[in-house]
């Protein structure tokens, strides 16, 4: 085959299958559909010889037909049961494919990929569960090494957003504390069949072997992160003062009170959740409860 023709089909576009599902709009289905972006997609992954890839939400399979053709190993985890029958139909043969009906919230990453000990992600997440999911993937990081997502914009803003900056939020917070985040590059609506309104972004997530933080009690922690962005035009101060019942206005409540604790920790009580290094975080954690 020509340069010159392995060009124009690579920058096509992915017909559906005759008889193909249509998206779901309860689902959030906006299906890939352009084959440059997949190829972009496929060469950020570089599926490694001997590992295990998990795909999260194949759909119509235009991403998991090349992934086949690269990985060693495949393990594609799809919802919608309408889809299953034409993965299967596509696929069926595929001895590298390991195909699996579940619920991406609630299916144990580390026991689908058994045998191997690790495994890298990648997936087109709905923009409407995108930020439940990395969370659970975040909560299963032991499997996981890596993850290439493609998000809507303002969620790869927000799970890249730097101290001080509008963007970070609770979600800033806990992907720096487990992760490394670099943007890869940006998707056009007109990328995906339905056309969404809204811009995608592909990124990187790295896993970091150990976590950037040192606390006792790590789900005290991200309820103390929660409460601090509860309102972000308040103060940390006010923010933490507020909160009512519940084992973290206990915790507080035993050290003191919020405003002992920003003192205890120097932070400025003048200062909203955004400004706060996530050291800043740990700090007040450790504060409330120490080793």
């Amino acid at each position: 085959m020509k340069d010159e023709e392995k060009k124009r089909i690579r920058h096509s576009s992915i017909k559906p299958r005759s008889g193909s599902p249509r998206a779901k709009k309860s689902f959030g289905q906006n299906f890939l559909v352009d084959a440059s972006v997949i190829e972009k997609i496929v060469r950020a992954l570089n599926p490694r010889h001997g590992e295990t890839i998990i795909e999260i939400g194949p759909g119509r399979g235009a991403l998991t037909g090349r992934l086949i053709e690269t990985a060693s190993r495949l393990v594609a985890i799809e919802f919608d049961r309408d889809l299953l029958p034409g993965l299967r139909e596509q696929f069926g043969t595929a001895k590298n494919l390991e195909l699996i009906e579940d619920d991406a919230l609630q299916v144990d990453l580390c026991s689908a990929i058994t045998p191997a000990g690790s495994a890298r992600l990648v997936a087109n997440l709905p923009y409407y569960i995108s930020t439940a999911i990395l969370q659970r993937l975040l909560a299963q990081r032991a499997c996981l090494t890596e993850l290439v997502l493609m998000l809507q914009r303002e969620v790869a803003e927000r799970i890249s957003a730097a101290q001080s900056t509008s963007s970070r939020g609770y979600l800033s917070v806990l992907v720096e504390a487990y992760a490394e985040v670099e943007k890869l590059f940006d998707v056009a609506p007109t990328a995906f069949r339905p056309v969404p309104k809204v811009w995608s972004t592909v990124v990187r997530v790295k896993i970091r072997p150990t976590p950037a933080i040192d606390v006792p009690n790590e789900p005290l922690l991200w309820l103390l992160v929660s409460a601090g962005f509860a309102q972000k035009r308040k103060t940390i101060f006010n923010n933490l003062r507020s909160v009512q019942g519940g084992f973290l206005n206990e915790s507080m409540t035993r050290a003191g009170g919020a405003g002992e604790l920003l003192e205890l920790t120097g932070i400025d009580a003048g200062r909203r959740a955004e400004d706060l290094a996530l050291d800043e975080w740990a700090m007040l954690a450790r504060a409330i409860e120490p080793a």
